[in-house]
């Protein structure tokens, strides 16, 4: 289980623009992690443009946000640009970075079970530790305990 206090695990992803971000390279601010299924459907929208609109209290409290999902960078790039995203979203279309988050498992629409992405988010102090971990979370909810949380 991952637990407040620990380590966040460290990755390396490729962004919606091409370039790479490690969480290592984000020490000494604060990371809003959230993992979301698809871009562009309507939950994930809701939590991700919640979180655009929330921005300025972010950059208050010396965080940034990324989003990670399974897509791939052209498809988060062109999401991104639609919605005027002020963060980077990352593909992760092996899941390998949602397992280790935990943020991969078993779902189920309409009677029949799959593997996807629960949407996931994490808040990772300066120091790179959890100081919050919420899994399997609402859009709405994971707008509002973010920001509660800064």
């Amino acid at each position: 289980m991952l637990e407040v206090g620990q380590p966040a695990p460290e990755f390396t992803l490729t962004a919606d623009d091409g370039s790479t971000i490690s969480l290592s390279d984000l020490r000494g601010q604060r990371v809003l992690l959230f993992f979301y299924p698809k871009a562009a459907t309507p939950g994930c929208t809701t939590q991700a443009c919640g979180l655009r609109d929330n921005w300025d209290a972010f950059k208050a409290a010396n965080a940034t946000v990324l989003g990670i999902s399974p897509d791939m960078p052209p498809a988060l790039a062109k999401w991104r640009a639609k919605k005027e995203f002020p963060f980077a979203l990352l593909s992760d279309p092996d899941h390998v970075v949602a397992e280790t988050y935990q943020a991969w498992g078993e779902k189920s629409m309409f009677g029949k079970k799959y593997m996807g992405i629960i949407r996931s988010h994490f808040m990772i102090d300066a120091d790179g530790n959890f100081e919050d971990v919420q899994l399997n979370i609402k859009p709405k909810d994971s707008i509002s305990k973010a920001v509660a949380g800064l």
